[in-house]
C-alpha cells in the first residue's frame, strides 16, 4: 500500500467514527483531552482531512521542504501550555468546524475525501507543498505523515472519549507513524530512556512524551 493510500484508508476510518452514533451523542460532551469537547476534537480530526485539501489547491511551492524532525522542532504547539495561544487556538479552529454539526461535517468531509481519491493521485510523491499555518514546506509523502500522526492520535483521544474500541491502522499507515515518533523520543529523551521504556519497567522513567 502507498503512502497515499494509507493516508486515504485512515482517513475514511476517522471518517466512519465521526459517524458512530455514539460520537454523536457526545457531541457537547468533554472529551478524553482536557479542554476539548467531543465535537471540537471531531473538528480538529476532520481538520486533518480538510487541511490535505489546502495543500493540494496551491501550486507547487519553491521553498526548500524541511525535514519532518526539523518541522516537529519548529512547531509551536509542542511542550506549550493548555492555555497558551498556540493550543487556545487549536482548539478554537476545532470548535469552529464542529459547529456546523455532526451531519453537515460528515457530508463536507466525505466530499473531500472523495475528490483527494482522484487528486492524490495526480501528483508527485515529492511534490513540495507549503503549508499556510506553519510558513514552511514539505514534500507531499513528509506531509502525508504528518496527518497519519494526527488522525492515529486524535482518532484514540475520540474514541476514548465516547466510549468506543480505538481503531488498528493499516501496517503501511502505522509504520511511519511508529518511526517518526520513536525518533522524536530519542530526540527528547535520549536512547536509554527510550530503551528502558520498552523493555525494563523497573527502570523505566515515568512518563514518555513526544508532544
Amino acid at each position: 500500500m502507498s503512502l497515499k493510500n494509507a493516508y486515504l484508508e485512515t482517513a475514511a476510518r476517522a471518517v466512519t467514527l465521526l459517524d458512530a452514533p455514539e460520537t454523536a451523542a457526545a457531541w457537547r460532551r468533554p472529551s478524553a483531552l482536557t479542554q476539548w469537547t467531543v465535537g471540537g476534537l471531531a473538528g480538529h480530526l476532520m481538520y486533518q482531512i480538510f487541511s490535505v485539501d489546502q495543500v493540494l489547491q496551491e501550486p507547487e511551492s519553491e521553498q526548500e521542504p524541511i525535514s519532518l524532525v526539523e518541522h516537529y522542532e519548529r512547531a509551536e504547539w509542542i511542550g506549550a501550555p493548555l492555555d497558551g495561544e498556540a493550543n487556545s487556538g487549536i482548539r478554537a479552529k476545532g470548535e469552529g468546524i464542529s459547529s456546523e454539526g455532526v451531519q453537515p461535517l460528515r457530508a463536507r468531509v466525505g466530499a473531500a475525501l472523495d475528490e483527494q481519491r482522484t487528486g492524490l493521485g495526480e501528483v508527485p510523491d515529492d511534490r513540495v507543498v507549503f503549508l499556510p499555518q506553519t510558513g514552511w514546506a514539505l514534500c507531499l509523502d513528509d506531509f502525508l505523515v504528518t496527518r497519519l500522526v494526527e488522525l492515529a492520535v486524535h482518532m484514540d483521544d475520540l474514541a476514548a472519549g465516547v466510549g468506543l474500541p480505538t481503531t488498528e491502522l493499516p501496517r503501511a499507515a502505522f509504520d511511519p507513524v511508529l518511526r517518526l515518533l520513536t525518533e522524536l523520543a530519542v530526540r527528547r529523551h535520549g536512547q536509554t530512556a527510550l530503551l528502558r521504556a520498552l523493555t525494563r519497567v523497573e527502570r523505566a522513567p515515568a512518563a514518555i512524551n513526544v508532544f
